[in-house]
């Protein structure tokens, strides 16, 4: 997988766990100096000095100088984050947009989610975009994938979490009693909840807005959303 941003490149490389699952660098010809310091002993890496042409075909253009070919990213299991006594999680159902999933993690990661729960199928997966969209703090976050995200809705309900979801009709989300174990559910960005997920839910929050306007881009609302339950938990 190629990870390409100079926020992201500078996090990796400072990093001793996430460096060895670099396999090869790739760095601008005229940005060298530039990441010198961020290489340090580094350059023990295979490194690649290439032109703009070259790295702009890598990234699509979006590389900021540097590209990284690092293994494919590791969710974390299910089973993993429980163990680990959550009582945060927000769970994805059937988001498509990498960069909304890459600004949800990074909310989630700033607000001090324990974990994020995504489905197999039908959601975006951990690219170059999501990374970079996150600033690098998809490597931060417990991430885990579900082959069905309802049976693992159950098991959450059977371990003490209340769910909330979020959708166009429902009751203003100031007034929800956000105390407890709670799971966050942002829905898909066209098609909202799926019947059997919104069903699941305790509580349906809906953020008010002015007549005209009927949604908020996904990872504006995740992050009023999210920040509300952290206000509430205080």
């Amino acid at each position: 997988m190629l990870v390409y941003g100079r926020n992201v490149a500078e996090k990796i490389l400072s990093d001793e766990k996430l460096l060895k699952k670099v396999r090869k660098i790739y760095i601008q010809d005229n940005f060298r100096g530039n990441f010198q310091n961020s290489l340090g002993e580094n350059s023990k890496f295979s490194i690649k000095i290439a032109g703009k042409k070259e790295m702009d075909h890598l990234a699509n253009g979006v590389h900021q100088g540097i590209i990284l070919d690092m293994e494919d990213y590791q969710y974390t299991s299910f089973a993993t984050v429980k163990e680990k006594d959550p009582s945060f999680f927000v769970i994805l159902d059937h988001l498509e947009d990498p960069h909304n999933f890459g600004a949800i993690i990074r909310t989630c990661y700033a607000a001090g989610v324990d974990a994020i729960l995504v489905p197999k199928d039908r959601q975006a997966r951990v690219t170059a975009s999501v990374i970079k969209a996150s600033a690098g703090t998809v490597y931060d976050m417990n991430i885990a994938e579900v082959v069905n995200l309802n049976r693992a809705i159950k098991e959450l309900k059977e371990d003490g979490f209340w769910f909330v979801g979020t959708d166009l009709v429902g009751q203003d989300y100031r007034t929800i009693d956000y105390q407890g174990k709670i799971a966050l559910i942002i829905g898909n960005e066209g098609k909202g909840m799926s019947r059997l997920v919104k069903e699941a839910c305790d509580f349906i929050a809906t953020i008010p807005m002015k007549k005209g306007l009927d949604s908020l881009n996904a990872s504006v609302a995740s992050g009023i959303m999210i920040y509300e339950v952290v206000r509430n938990r205080k």
